[in-house]
């Protein structure tokens, strides 16, 4: 019934909210003779506001059309190369000059896993973009549950783990050898289930790396909100108050979900007044005519305010499997009757990149794997703490690309 309520709130807000942007406009474009009444920008930028409160937020694109390559501008398209149900595999395949050979050798190739979490998969496109100047980078781009019609059938947390399984096997007959593997947040637990596996059953396409960055691969050290939330309450708990059936309108209809706005209004209420400081300098930002400020303000929530839903057996999966039961550091987690072992894995390099200021995934958490991936060689390991970065600051920001990229690129190159 929740999610319904909210269909009809924002049913009702919606169109509130589109006339408060042709208000908006009205009293902010010079070509408008009421742009030039008294008062009329502290008029236009509350219709703005309310009308970016009000809005309905659709996925944002990644907008990466170009990138330089050796100095050299190449362009840049988004090309679907695996079409699942609940997941796309998008590559950024870059367009070479003919006849004007950019590289000597092919760049590493690079799969990219975006967490599935809530926000879509465009939250990493900083990451993308400075990956793209000098790796193959693939990325999978995690569909909107409710948008997966029911007859699509489950999906699971070892259902994850199989399509990260069949996207390195993928790749990796691609590129005729192993790939890396980066993994932001959530998928750090199921990346490293799926090669553990792979390791195990000694699969040829087994990747060269894998990085992983902000992940619970052991949420008992150094709890966090997130983290404590999901102890504190039982299993049962969130069974029964956070899964929601998808309205009619959708085409995921019926199918249960743990929906993007309970996700989005969590983030939120972890630190309200920072968002509601935000908001307020937008609007002081909009009287000033501070139009770069404001424009940074847009971007970053039409991002954040973009929401997915996630699969209730996913969501549930994980909450029991990850957080509670801890079955990954405790070594009692079964896929398909198969223990998932991380000792098996001998020859894939490790780098383990955590930020200071974390707040979701806490200290020490990412850097577990090392003590589970025992048969790797400390020689091919590798930690990051990250000075005064949060956890947004590990994979975008300017601490991405001035001090992590840097190590990632080095990481990756040294093992490819």
């Amino acid at each position: 019934m929740l999610y319904q309520l909210h269909e009809i709130q924002r049913n009702f807000l919606n169109p509130l909210s589109t006339i408060a942007g042709v208000i908006s406009r009205a009293y902010s474009d010079p070509y408008s003779p009421l742009s030039y009444l008294p008062f009329a920008n502290r008029v236009a930028a509350g219709y703005e506001l309310f009308y970016r409160l009000g809005k309905k937020y659709e996925k944002p694109a990644f907008g990466l059309h170009q990138t330089l390559v050796n100095e050299v501008e190449v362009p840049v398209s988004e090309e679907i190369v695996m079409d699942k149900a609940f997941c796309k595999l998008l590559h950024f395949k870059r367009q070479f000059p003919k006849g004007h050979p950019v590289l000597k050798t092919p760049d590493p190739v690079v799969l990219l896993v975006a967490p599935m979490s809530g926000h879509h998969s465009t939250l990493l496109r900083d990451t993308v973009r400075q990956l793209i100047h000098a790796h193959d980078v693939y990325v999978t781009d995690w569909v909107d549950a409710r948008m997966v019609p029911l007859n699509d059938g489950p999906f699971h947390l070892d259902d994850y783990v199989a399509y990260i399984k069949e996207f390195i096997r993928y790749l990796g007959k691609q590129a005729g050898s192993g790939v890396h593997c980066i993994s932001v947040c959530q998928p750090t637990v199921p990346v490293l289930a799926a090669v553990s596996l792979m390791a195990a059953e000694k699969d040829p396409y087994l990747p060269k790396s894998m990085t992983m960055m902000g992940g619970p691969i052991d949420s008992r050290k150094s709890p966090t909100e997130v983290n404590n939330l999901a102890t504190t309450k039982t299993f049962s708990w969130f069974e029964h108050n956070v899964i929601f059936n998808v309205p009619a309108q959708y085409p995921g209809y019926l199918r249960r979900v743990y929906p993007g706005f309970l996700q989005h209004t969590g983030f939120v209420a972890m630190n309200p007044s920072r968002h509601l400081e935000s908001h307020w300098d937008f609007y002081s930002d909009l009287v000033k005519g501070d139009e770069e400020d404001a424009e940074s303000h847009r971007k970053f929530y039409d991002e954040y305010n973009a929401v997915l839903d996630l699969p209730a057996e996913y969501y549930l999966d994980t909450i029991k499997i990850v957080f509670q039961d801890h079955a990954l550091p405790n070594g009692n987690w079964k896929i398909k009757g198969k223990l998932v072992e991380p000792q098996e894995i001998k020859t894939t390099a490790l780098f383990t990149i955590e930020g200071e200021l974390d707040d979701i995934s806490g200290s020490g958490q990412t850097e577990a794997a090392h003590d589970l991936c025992t048969s790797i060689p400390k020689s091919r390991k590798q930690h990051f703490t990250v000075p005064g970065a949060g956890h947004y600051g590990i994979f975008s920001g300017r601490r991405w690309r001035e001090v992590i990229y840097p190590e990632i690129h080095d990481f990756i190159r040294k093992y490819n």
